[in-house]
């Protein structure tokens, strides 16, 4: 991967990453109809382990999911304006 393929992966990671965090936000509070239990937060004082945990594992997940298909796109991206 040269340097500016790396460059333009992070930049839209880090957009992606930001748009997921607000989806992550919504789609946790709509699902359980509590904030989501972000460290530092008041939730996150009152969430039981089993929310904390279910919270950890489902933002992991998104964040993967948008990080690997950030760097297809970007791949592809890539690929198109070369040729």
């Amino acid at each position: 991967m040269n340097p500016v393929q790396k460059l333009i992966t992070l930049g839209i990671s880090m957009g992606a990453g930001m748009l997921g965090s607000k989806l992550i936000d919504k789609v946790w509070q709509g699902f359980t109809g509590n904030a989501a239990p972000r460290k530092g937060s008041e939730e996150a004082a009152e969430a039981s382990m089993r929310q904390a945990l279910a919270f950890a594992v489902f933002s992991a997940a998104v964040a993967a999911i948008l990080q690997v298909l950030a760097e297809r796109g970007t791949n592809k991206a890539i690929s198109r304006f070369s040729k």
